[in-house]
Parts: C-alpha cells; structure tokens; sequence
C-alpha cells in the first residue's frame, strides 16, 4: 500500500511538472472540440484513451 501511494505521488508530481513546462495535456490531435457561438463542446477521447493505457501499464506492474 505505501509502494502504491509514494507511486501515485511521483505520478502526480510528473504530470504536475510537465504542465508547468508547457507540454499539451488534454488538447491531443483526437480530443473532439465543438464550437458554436457562445457554445463549447469539448471532449477528451484521445486524452482518455492515452490515459487509460497509462494507467492499465501501471497496474499491471503493481500487480507483478
């Protein structure tokens, strides 16, 4: 369990260091943006899709 959470805690931190520097989280070329007016539509499925992977890698070594 300590493993776990010093794991997702250098996670955070990554993803929090890279937001600093500038690197496009959330906005990939597959994200679906829709923009009408005052309307805004956006949806990740790119970003979740990258996330997902992410995360089923990471379990899968937590789990070896």
């Amino acid at each position: 369990m300590g493993r776990t959470l010093i794991l997702i805690g250098l996670l955070i931190a990554g993803v929090g260091l890279l937001i600093t520097l500038g690197v496009p989280i959330g906005r990939l070329p597959g994200d679906i943006t829709v923009r009408r007016g005052n309307f805004s539509f956006y949806f990740p499925l790119a970003s979740s899709i990258l996330a997902s992977i992410v995360l089923t890698l990471i379990m899968m070594f937590l789990r070896k």
